[in-house]
């Protein structure tokens, strides 16, 4: 029996994994819900707290988004049977040029992160749009993790991760209509074609097929 732990993306709980279908008796799943950060703390403790809440041996590592940089990280810390991440980024040299600059500028100190929740609930109440009222009903059921310090903390450590001495079994499931992180800026991974960043939720067949096809190598 293989286990696999999942870690949803930046602000998401792990109710974005399940249209996740993977045969219960091959594969045993965790899912690990977001830690609120410590003060100033830095990835990489961080990331051995996430660490701690795996308790099998050589575990199978899925992420998405950060969740996928956050399980690189992790793989640093313990020994994995393979990474998998989706919609994520392998390193910076994958980021878009605006992460770049707002590292060079240090413009993650700005971001209004504690206006999130507010901007949505007035954004539903000014536009009549049933497509915007569905995508936001969309973004507070997955969105759950909000904490202005957590939302701080992620901003920061996402723009500012470097991946000194990157993991190697990493297998990368991308969509090429990626709004947050461009494809074209993405090597060695497997592309959905029109596949958008919460490909995850709304693809979740493309994606477990791949993930098996990925589990049995």
């Amino acid at each position: 029996m293989k286990n696999i732990y999942f870690m949803p993306g930046m602000a998401a709980n792990c109710d974005i994994f399940e249209n996740i279908k993977l045969d219960d008796s091959k594969y045993t799943l965790h899912f690990i819900e977001w830690l609120e950060p410590e003060k100033n703390e830095s990835l990489e403790h961080y990331s051995n707290r996430i660490a701690l809440q795996i308790k099998e041996e050589n575990p199978v590592l899925i992420g998405v988004s950060f969740g996928g940089i956050i399980v690189q990280e992790v793989a640093k810390i313990i020994a994995t049977e393979k990474v998998i991440i989706i919609s994520s980024v392998k390193g910076p040299s994958e980021f878009p040029a605006r992460i770049h600059w707002a590292k060079k500028w240090r413009l993650y100190r700005f971001f209004p992160t504690s206006y999130i929740t507010l901007i949505e609930t007035i954004t539903k109440k000014i536009v009549s749009s049933k497509k915007i009222h569905q995508r936001i009903d969309m973004y507070q059921k997955y969105l759950s993790v909000r904490s202005k310090n957590y939302l701080d903390w992620a901003f920061k450590n996402i723009i500012l991760w470097e991946n000194k001495n990157p993991v190697q079994n990493v297998y990368h499931l991308h969509g090429t209509k990626d709004h947050i992180f461009p494809h074209k800026r993405i090597k060695n991974a497997d592309f959905l074609e029109n596949g958008t960043h919460v490909m995850v939720i709304i693809n979740a067949r493309w994606i477990n097929k791949k993930l098996l096809e990925i589990l049995e190598k």
